[in-house]
């Protein structure tokens, strides 16, 4: 029998023709039950993200929520960008501060009533930090931030040192320490001991030689070698230098940021000081100091008296004591 004669008797036999439609049910019937479960879980997704966004326009229409907002409008900080001073040269820069409206408002809706010691709060930064200038000594922090840093220019005989240590110790301070590298070379045990310490090093040049008489390469090489010896006997790569005698000019800057250092100097030279009595020392800059200040001291028997008097005014007055790095930090001051 051909294949035409088969498919023909097929089409005109009536079981065949319910059997047929009877699979098609079937077929439609299992379609049918096996999408139910997408179509189910696509149906309580929808429904969660709509309730989820009606109880978020519920809350912001809420008088709590709304106090929240009014009280972030009035209070929030705004950062403050890095700039270039016409006399204190590079200012770093000074996170914000902003209440962060929908995390207090999560926590202050199980007690139904606005408390503002309640809300959480985060930073903001600045849209231009202090790397983003150029070359530009930085004479003091950004005045804005209560922390006050202390330095120490180190070229001498060191004699002070292991007192000058153990009254920071004492203190719980760190300090910056800008080493001279013929110094750092021929005290060794008392450069450890400074970095033993934890606390920052700087580069002071190679030996106390006034950068701007130097050619470029020259005034490189200083600057190189300095690190060399540091880094080698110490085992840290300093990020601060500060110049010999206190001169410098273009060329010394940009020598030192072509080597990844930030130039610094201080607001208060309290080095010019260190041969007077004590309480002279410790007078002088407590008249001086205001928030964001660099105090540069060179150690000498008088700063080691002075010190705990220092550090006390400065504390009393409200300020934190700190490192160069703490004082350029852009993070907000911790209670």
């Amino acid at each position: 029998m051909s294949n035409d004669k088969k498919a023909g008797e097929k089409g005109g036999n009536p079981l065949y023709k319910r059997g047929f439609r009877f699979r098609v049910f079937i077929g439609l019937v299992m379609l049918i039950f096996s999408a139910f479960p997408l179509y189910k879980a696509f149906y309580q997704l929808h429904s969660l993200l709509n309730d989820r966004g009606s109880q978020a326009m519920w809350a912001m229409d809420k008088p709590l929520y709304q106090n929240i907002k009014s009280y972030a409008t009035k209070h929030n900080v705004k950062p403050i960008n890095a700039r270039e001073d016409s006399v204190w040269k590079a200012i770093p820069g000074y996170n914000g501060l902003q209440v962060n409206i929908k995390a207090s408002y999560e926590k202050l809706k199980t007690d139904g009533h606005f408390n503002s010691q309640k809300l959480i709060y985060e930073e903001t930064t600045p849209h231009i930090h202090l790397d983003d200038l150029q070359p530009a000594p930085l004479y003091k922090g950004n005045p804005e931030k209560s922390v006050v840093a202390l330095v120490f220019d180190v070229a001498g005989s060191g004699d002070e040192i292991p007192q000058l240590l153990k009254i920071l110790h004492q203190e719980g301070l760190l300090a910056t320490f800008f080493l001279d590298g013929n110094w750092v070379k021929s005290h060794v045990n008392l450069a450890l001991m400074i970095s033993d310490e934890n606390h920052e090093i700087g580069n002071f040049g190679m030996e106390q030689k006034n950068l701007t008489e130097l050619s470029h390469a020259q005034a490189t090489q200083q600057l190189k070698n300095a690190n060399k010896m540091i880094e080698a006997l110490l085992d840290v790569k300093p990020r601060w230098f500060t110049p010999p005698l206190g001169d410098y000019d273009d060329q010394v800057l940009n020598v030192a940021y072509s080597l990844h250092m930030i130039s610094t100097l201080w607001t208060f030279d309290g080095g010019a000081l260190s041969r007077e009595m004590p309480s002279s020392i410790a007078r002088h800059i407590s008249t001086k100091v205001e928030a964001g200040s660099i105090i540069r001291l060179i150690p000498s028997q008088s700063v080691i008296e002075a010190l705990p008097t220092i550090i006390e005014d400065i504390q009393n007055k409200g300020y934190q004591l700190g490192t160069l790095s703490v004082l350029v930090d852009e993070g907000r001051v911790r209670a």
